[in-house]
Formats: structure tokens, C-alpha cells, sequence
């Protein structure tokens, strides 16, 4: 009876340290995002229900550019266009996305730093991010019955070494984008998107 309570305490101890070291998913994906940093990657867009002419037959880049201890800003180039930035910042236990978009003087736009928070931790390889008070306040809002911004959801898949895709939906309509990023392959650094300071 007594060797068996040993194992059991033994058991119980060994699987409250191997619980208590779990990574939460987010902070995995927290650090592969990190690996990227200072590299570049092309990419396609996967979904655009818009049919937006901004993108279309465009070179389309990003590049993990500053990693600071907890924000990473990632500009997103469109052809020669070098107004959006990506900003990803840890806050507690959760990850913002927000959007820095830029005039070519560097100052910025009217719609700008909308995004989200993410609600919990999500998962190591996508982390989501619903619209919060600020977008709803910056992005004009919709005409006749469509869904306002605050149906929009942002999401991010970071699948090491093979891709990164940057999404948004809008609950209640058809609004769909995605742009996809091949990990497999680095391109050439860009030059700094518009305000940028190093």
C-alpha cells in the first residue's frame, strides 16, 4: 500500500510540473513570429471578394522589420505602395493587431490604428483578433444594411516554414481577404514604409 502511494504522489508531482511547463499556444506563436525577424517573403492574395483593384498584379511583400520585447511591426507592401504596417503587441496574456497606415509624408492617414484584441489565447499557428471600439469609430461606416466594422474579424496563420496568411472576414456578409506569404523562400529587405524611423 505504501509503495503505491509513493507512485502515486510521484505520478501526481511529475504531472503538475509537466501542466505547469505547458507554453501557452499564443506565446508560441509569439516567438515563431519573432524568428521571422529582420527576413522578407512574397506573396498572393488567396481571397478578395472585393475585387479591389489595389492589389491586383501587384508585387506583394512583407517584412517583419522591428521586433521590440513585446511589439512587432510588419509592413505590408503593395506595389510601390508603403503605407500599411502590421503592428502585433502583447498586452498581458493577449495580442493586438492594429493597422499603421501612412500618407507618403509620413503622417497619418484619417483611417488608421483600427484592428483588435484577441479574446484568449488561441492557438499556436492562428491567433484571432475581432474589431474593437476604436475601428468602429475610424472606418466609415457602411452604406444601407451592410455590417459595420465592428463584424469584422482579423486573423493571422503562422504555419513554420511553410506560410503566412493575413485574413479578415466580415461577419454577416460575403467580405472576404487573404493574403498568403511563402515562408519557404526569403526576397530582398524592402525599403522603409512610408514614416518609418529606425
Amino acid at each position: 500500500m505504501r509503495q503505491k502511494l509513493v507512485l502515486f504522489c510521484l505520478f501526481f508531482f511529475t504531472a503538475g510540473h509537466v501542466f505547469a511547463q505547458t507554453e501557452p499556444a499564443n506565446s508560441v506563436f509569439w516567438k515563431q513570429l519573432e524568428s521571422l525577424c529582420g527576413k522578407a517573403f512574397a506573396g498572393r492574395i488567396d481571397a478578395d471578394t472585393s475585387n479591389s483593384p489595389d492589389f491586383a498584379n501587384k508585387a506583394l511583400v512583407m517584412h517583419v522589420r522591428s521586433c521590440e520585447k513585446d511589439r512587432i511591426r510588419i509592413p505590408f507592401f503593395v506595389g510601390d505602395d508603403r503605407s500599411r504596417t502590421w503592428v502585433l503587441t502583447r498586452k498581458g496574456s493577449r495580442i493586438e493587431l492594429k493597422h499603421d497606415h501612412r500618407h507618403e509624408d509620413g503622417k497619418p492617414d484619417k483611417v488608421t490604428m483600427y484592428g483588435g484584441l484577441s479574446t484568449n489565447t488561441g492557438m499556436a499557428t492562428r491567433q484571432f483578433f475581432p474589431a474593437d471600439e476604436e475601428t468602429v469609430k475610424v472606418v466609415a461606416a457602411p452604406v444601407g444594411n451592410a455590417p459595420s466594422a465592428a463584424a469584422n474579424i482579423w486573423w493571422i496563420d503562422l504555419v513554420p516554414g511553410e506560410y503566412f496568411t493575413y485574413n479578415l472576414r466580415r461577419l454577416g456578409s460575403d467580405r472576404l481577404f487573404s493574403v498568403k506569404f511563402d515562408l519557404k523562400k526569403e526576397v530582398k529587405a524592402p525599403v522603409p514604409p512610408w514614416g518609418w524611423k529606425d
